[in-house]
């Protein structure tokens, strides 16, 4: 194990804001000056560099801002609904219904996805629209689906009218005056802290624990051309990170990473999810299609369906796998050793208002 210390120097920020005006706050402040604390992040070896922005380093103050405006439904138009309203926690910060409400009971059209490790990601989104985590938390603000504010004057007022986020304002980012940027910004790190990497896999391969061999079975097939798992979800984070159409469909409903790019090639093509926690994440798919694992392992038993974008990983579309009974029992095995409890469970991680 290693520990990543975030050790950027706060004034960074202030020579990257132009990229983000008009809403830049001012240098100058009546804020009494704050020396934010360094979040040491920990993680282990085997998993990729942090993306972190110059101008949004990781603190203690950060994060904890972050947290309670997660689980705030002070951000939605009628407060009523939050961040964590879509991401629960005890479900991987995903959801556990096909679809989420927003305001006035307001449906998606997209699955929830979970947040994990998102530290490590360049993309976010089932199609990539956001290229930052900063650029993703505006979106379901003013978003009408979901927390579904005109504008942010609303917000802004009520933060600054609040008993506890002009302090929390102050200690994160030395400022008085609460602006759009530094919502984003505290929710961005609070996220960036959401880790995941003490699974009973983790604890394998450490060699603190065995596998029973339906595990070692079912690990098997999920690394080899058995179950030619691996290439979209290698071992570390689960997740290559990448768009890849994996099969769903013939024909598209949801074009998915296309409406981004315009390109052809993208059309139905989404973000791998990570496998990590995926046993709490249900259901599954961009679209949650899929109710259960073992939905999931008979999509990819039978190898999907052909159309003109399917991913060349897809190597057995019109073939299948041909795992019997007991290899796809083995291969869930495998899969529900990528729980993390503590994860799941953690502290740091929860309803800072309970």
């Amino acid at each position: 194990m290693r520990y990543f210390s975030v050790f950027f120097f706060f004034f960074l920020f202030f020579s990257s804001c132009d990229k983000y005006e008009p809403y830049c706050p001012e240098e100058d402040t009546t804020c009494e000056e704050n020396q934010p604390t360094i979040f040491n992040l920990s993680f282990p070896s085997n998993f990729p560099t942090p993306n972190i922005p110059s101008f949004n380093p990781l603190t203690e103050e950060g994060v904890n801002l972050g947290r309670h405006l997660f689980y705030d439904p002070i951000l939605s138009s009628d407060n009523t609904v939050s961040c964590a309203s879509c991401h629960k926690q005890e479900y991987a910060f995903s959801d556990n219904k096909e679809f989420s409400f927003g305001v006035n009971e307001a449906i998606g059209d997209r699955h929830a996805p979970t947040i994990i490790n998102s530290i490590f990601s360049t993309d976010f989104d089932w199609d990539g629209k956001s290229s930052s985590l900063e650029d993703q938390a505006f979106r379901p603000i003013l978003n009408e689906v979901e927390l579904h504010n005109n504008n942010w004057s609303e917000v802004i007022n009520r933060l600054q009218m609040s008993e506890i986020y002009p302090d929390l304002f102050c200690n994160a980012f030395g400022t008085d005056d609460i602006d759009s940027l530094h919502v984003v910004m505290a929710i961005a790190q609070f996220e960036r802290s959401i880790v995941s990497y003490n699974s009973r896999f983790d604890k394998w391969l450490n060699g603190e624990i065995m596998f029973t061999e339906e595990e070692i079975d079912g690990f098997n097939i999920y690394a080899t051309e058995r179950g030619d798992c691996f290439h979209c979800h290698p071992i570390g984070l689960f997740t290559d990170n990448i768009f890849h159409n994996n099969g769903l469909d013939t024909e598209f409903e949801d074009l998915g990473r296309y409406n981004v790019t315009g390109n052809p090639l993208d059309q139905g093509l989404f973000k791998s999810p990570t496998l990590r926690n995926i046993e709490f994440s249900a259901p599954y798919m961009h679209d949650g299609r899929f109710a259960t694992l073992e939905e999931v392992i008979d999509h990819y038993n039978f190898g999907g369906h052909p159309s003109p974008t399917v991913d060349p990983l897809m190597k057995y579309v019109g073939v299948g796998l041909l795992l019997s009974n007991e290899e796809k029992a083995n291969l869930k095995a495998f899969l529900l050793t990528l729980s993390d409890e503590e994860f799941i469970n953690n502290s740091n991680f929860s309803n800072p208002f309970n």
